[in-house]
């Protein structure tokens, strides 16, 4: 208890530890649901619910295609996709027949997505056709050998099918021009599964399930390799840490959740899928967050229990006056990652719905929860809570020593779920793996006498935009790329909306170099989140005496 005082403050019911061994995998985990709850609906979209039956029979039959393709044992498939019905089929099927699913960002631009795809070898991409114009700029520059294209009415059945991919093509013009004819359409591969038979693999808990791309703690963008081991811990994790608050859903409902995060982001990956699946729960696929008179519209339709989002999605909910439209009465758990929430943010949200927000805090690397506030809370506390069951916890300095409660250092992490290491980067993982296991986060935080952990800076430049992670390097490389560009510098600023926003320092080379310019260039080759707020043009960047930029310099307000 000395060692780990934080013990002392779970929950009645939640236990120090978990079995790890409950599930050889996450496909044994998803098959005892697919059996148990086969009458349940597992997703709601668009008004269609996809049974636990139907995931289990549409899942088969994608993952017996799969393997019609000729792909060896743990070949890469990434899937490219928001949050409509195809993801929990593709993510199912992947694992079923012995893949690795790789989550991509849809919003990516064709660089982003080459350099990922390369990475990862993928041999597969399943792809909404929104996104296909995308893939067709850099195609030729990547290892896939099959692209599989799903539309938005794929899974509603024929008529709302057909209406709704009418309306996204050709009403809101929502799927630019594109030609990919070696493509084959999700239904029409669905319609030659069915010609195939699934055979299943033997996998364990060792076996890779998931490459989760993150720029880690040094901005290097590179795959966290999450064992099958690592996510069904974190999933039983999850499960165990909110008992106590599920406990008030009553025994006649079906526990159901707002999925408004978007499933490629590991957050809503374990929560808003696997855990779901594991309770037998229903998860609401929100297709657009940012779309928040649809998502008022869809909600106040449902009766739901557990909302997982991030900070700025709480406030701007709270904000919205139509919020009262939906019936916040029966929400048991609000849980906030991703970014750290705001004290203004907790105190309307609970002001509002009467349901705290629960901070947790967590990384790709460690699938991602790592830590969390006591669900049985009323109140918000500022703090990333305590680690939870089977997870160990502690802050070290520069030499990887153990500080005492109350002094800032390092936050470092050791638990069964926490990843293998980085994908086919041995030198990245042996800088960010201690000799004890403990996985070093990148993140400066404080422990108090109680085992209560807090955030208080991050060791890295690494900027936060709305619980994305925006690394400077990146986004330093694509604007020096343009030849009127001297020099430049990224930092995060406070932003009241997104948490932090991407500020650029730029020196000029040519004088009629212009903001707007730098902002079409950035705009074409990186994602919405990581384009810079605010541009400023100077004669020189601070830097030190060996030519470091100095980026705590542009910080400063003065």
């Amino acid at each position: 208890m000395e060692r780990r005082p934080w013990l002392a403050s779970y929950p009645e019911g939640v236990p120090v530890d978990i079995d790890t061994s409950a599930y050889a995998s996450l496909v044994e985990l998803m098959q005892d649901s697919f059996v148990k709850f086969s009458d349940r609906t597992a997703f709601s979209f668009m008004g269609y619910d996809m049974s636990y039956a139907e995931l289990d029979r549409l899942s088969q039959v994608f993952g017996a295609y799969l393997q019609s393709l000729g792909l060896l044992a743990g070949d890469r498939v990434a899937i490219m996709l928001p949050n409509v019905l195809q993801y929990p089929v593709a993510v199912a099927a992947i694992l079923r027949a012995g893949y690795v699913v790789v989550n991509i960002n849809p919003l990516y631009t064709a660089r982003e997505l080459e350099v990922q795809l390369k990475d990862a070898d993928a041999k597969v991409i399943v792809i909404l056709e929104n996104f296909a114009a995308t893939l067709e700029k850099c195609l030729a520059k990547t290892p896939l050998q099959h692209v599989v294209l799903c539309a938005m009415g794929d899974r509603l059945g024929w008529l709302k099918g057909l209406v709704v991919n009418h309306v996204v093509r050709r009403v809101k013009k929502m799927v630019p021009a594109f030609s990919l004819p070696q493509a084959v359409r999700f239904n029409a591969a669905l319609t030659k599964g069915e010609a195939c038979t699934l055979t299943s693999p033997a996998i364990d808990g060792e076996d890779l399930a998931v490459l989760q791309y993150t720029g880690g703690t040094t901005g290097v963008s590179k795959g966290a390799e999450l064992l099958h081991r690592n996510l069904v811990a974190n999933v039983l994790q999850s499960q165990a840490w909110n008992a106590p608050a599920l406990t008030r859903v009553p025994a006649n409902e079906q526990l159901t959740f707002v999925c408004a995060l978007p499933l490629y982001h590991i957050f809503a990956f374990t929560i808003n899928m696997m855990l779901t699946l594991r309770m037998g729960g229903r998860s609401i696929l929100i297709p657009n967050p940012r779309d928040l008179p649809a998502v008022i519209k869809e909600l106040s339709k449902q009766r739901f229990h557990m909302f997982p989002a991030v900070n700025t999605l709480f406030n701007a909910l709270a904000h919205h006056p139509d919020f009262d439209k939906v019936d916040w009465s029966h929400l048991v758990v609000s849980l906030g990652g991703g970014t750290a929430v705001q004290s203004a943010v907790a105190k309307l949200w609970l002001e509002k719905t009467g349901c705290p927000i629960c901070e947790g805090y967590g990384l790709s690397e460690t699938s991602p929860s790592a830590s969390c506030n006591l669900v049985t809370n009323q109140a918000y506390t500022g703090n990333i809570g305590v680690p939870i069951p089977g997870t160990d916890m502690k802050i070290i300095d520069d030499e990887g020593l153990e500080l005492p409660p109350g002094q800032p250092g390092e936050i470092a992490i050791r638990g069964p779920q926490v990843m293998a290491g980085y994908w086919q980067r041995p030198d990245e993982t042996a800088r960010v793996m201690t000799a004890d296991g403990f996985f070093k986060s990148g993140d400066i935080g404080v422990m108090d006498e109680h085992g209560f952990f807090r955030i208080v800076d991050r060791k890295k430049d690494m900027i936060l935009v709305s619980g994305f992670n925006v690394y400077p390097n990146e986004v330093e490389e694509v604007v020096a790329s343009l030849p009127a560009v001297l020099e430049c510098a990224v930092i995060g600023v406070p932003d009241e909306r997104t948490g932090e926003a991407v500020k650029l320092v730029v020196v000029k080379k040519d004088p009629e170099l212009s903001e707007a310019m730098v902002r079409e260039h950035c705009k074409q080759n990186l994602t919405n989140y990581k384009l810079p707020r605010w541009v400023e043009f100077r004669t020189e960047l601070p830097k030190t005496p060996v030519g470091k930029v100095l980026r705590r310099e542009l910080r400063d307000p003065s």
